[in-house]
């Protein structure tokens, strides 16, 4: 148990993280590779809806039927499948327009002359508050998947941290433009990914003294909801406006193709 916890920390940890990897990018390379970018977004939404909808919801079925019975069972894995969407809608809702996390910023931008823009600034500072909302409820998706299935949280992990690194990106650009401060840039979206492991420290100490049949059931199937929910309003979205010639698409495709045949590998 003691082993699982260590992993399940450090796995957020390193998807939470991820925005960091995408300030370093933005300031280090001299072009957005979109193609790789659509890629990989649509890599990661296929990872997150094949296992959400083939593993996740059916491990919260199981587990609900098991301890509620056959109707009750099935009716509460619906219920907070569709309650794990509901929440991560209402977070998307309210999160400020300003800094909305999915306006994309490339690499080039930082190419643009530089001016002392408090509207930029407040842009890049409420981008970065609206992506360490958004990135709470995924750390606590990271960590019960781990506990309950190592490999289920590595996968997931993965996929999380790849679209955690356009984000990096979308906090480092306005608030570089802004200030001309790399340091500031890097801390700021470096600071918005540790809301990712708060979020399993949250799980940790919330949720497991409560664990049982039921509540892993209700958490497992929410945690499928966001999942599909930020792969459907997020990665997608983002991938097709980076897209050229369907290769978000493709790498959706090989996301789930991937993550079949790890999951068969693993029975």
């Amino acid at each position: 148990m003691t082993e699982h916890l260590l992993l399940a920390f450090g796995l957020t940890l390193m998807a939470g993280l991820a925005t960091g990897i995408g300030s370093i990018l933005a300031f280090f390379v001299s072009t957005t590779n979109t193609k790789f970018l659509s890629i990989a977004l649509g890599f990661s939404a296929g990872v997150m809806i094949y296992v959400s909808m083939i593993e996740i919801f059916v491990k919260a079925q199981d587990s609900l039927v098991g301890a509620l019975g056959k109707v009750s069972g099935n009716w509460v894995t619906v219920g907070g499948f569709f309650a794990g969407m509901l929440l991560i809608a209402m977070i998307d809702k309210f999160v400020p327009k300003q800094g909305n996390p999915h306006e994309l910023k490339t690499v080039e931008d930082m190419k643009q002359p530089r001016v002392k823009d408090t509207a930029l600034l407040k842009m890049g500072t409420f981008t970065a508050l609206a992506i360490a909302i958004h990135n709470f409820p995924e750390g606590i998706a990271t960590f019960t998947s781990t506990l309950q299935d190592p490999s289920l949280g590595i996968a997931i992990a993965v996929a999380i941290a790849i679209h955690n690194i356009p984000e990096g990106i979308a906090v480092s650009v306005p608030v570089y433009f802004a200030t001309g401060d790399k340091k500031k840039a890097f801390k700021l979206s470096f600071l918005s990914g540790l809301s990712e492991p708060l979020g399993a420290i949250a799980a940790y100490f919330l949720l497991m003294p409560f664990l049982n049949d039921v509540m892993f059931g209700v958490i497992f199937a929410s945690v499928a909801g966001i999942m599909v929910f930020i792969s459907l309003d997020e990665l997608l979205p983002a991938a097709q406006r980076y897209d050229e010639a369907h290769l978000s698409i493709y790498g959706l495709i090989g996301g789930m193709a991937i993550m079949a045949i790890s999951l068969l590998l693993f029975i």
